[in-house]
């Protein structure tokens, strides 16, 4: 093969490769996709991340008073959310454990010790039970409140929805865990009553009119006697 064949066939390769990086060029410039101003799908229970890159701090919330808000909870609402907790866990009495435990009765049972099921260090380490306080702080975000635990669920950031569920997961037992009384209710101070300034400016009057006599007399002191 002589070198005018050589360069027919380099030429056809240089060529082809210069084509497709052309319709590559062209494509992405018809075709680029737009970045949507906001996420289409928010992941519940993620924690946003600031400008520089760090972790939002995590905001404080107050604990319901559950002597109020259980009683009030819509626990058919509550059924709903708990699929996403089936996706893990088994409701049923007697059911089987899954990626994690059985969550059969769950409220008020002491932390890691369903049976069958080999729980974290860190989950055997924090103790304690699964009473309204501690379900409420968990189901916000798991892994910030028991970090190392196995469930990688990113948590419940609604907090009717935890009440909700709660209610639920209260109710799936053969004997729920019971309510506590409503908290009592903080005494607002008793206001001021509206005319209890009116006699000390009432009582005030006869001070300001208290020098008219004495300007009244001194025109009669300074009086010239009278002639004789």
């Amino acid at each position: 093969m002589d070198s005018f064949e050589w360069n027919k066939i380099i030429g056809a390769v240089l060529g082809t490769a210069i084509f497709i990086f052309v319709v590559r060029q062209v494509a992405e410039v018809i075709y680029e996709p737009e970045v949507p101003a906001k996420p289409g799908f928010v992941v519940e229970g993620v924690s946003e991340t600031a400008g520089s890159g760090a972790a939002a701090t995590p905001v404080a919330e107050t604990i319901p008073d559950w002597g109020t808000v259980l009683p009030a909870a819509d626990v058919a609402a509550g059924k709903t959310v708990s699929v996403k907790c089936e996706q893990c866990h088994d409701l049923s009495k007697g059911g089987p454990n899954k990626i994690g435990p059985n969550l059969y009765d769950v409220v008020d049972r002491q932390r890691a010790t369903h049976p069958g099921f080999d729980y974290s260090s860190a989950m055997k380490a924090k103790g304690g039970n699964w009473s309204y306080d501690e379900l409420f702080k968990y189901l916000k975000s798991p892994q910030s409140y028991v970090p190392g635990t196995k469930m990688s669920f990113a948590g419940l950031s609604s907090e009717k929805d935890r009440i909700n569920l709660i209610a639920y997961l209260r109710s799936n037992a053969d004997s729920p865990a019971a309510i506590p009384a409503p908290a009592p209710k903080t005494a607002e101070p008793a206001a001021a009553p509206a005319g209890a300034a009116a006699p000390a400016a009432a009582g005030a009057a006869p001070a300001n009119g208290a020098a008219a006599p004495a300007a009244a007399a001194a025109p009669a002191a300074n009086a010239a006697p009278p002639k004789k």
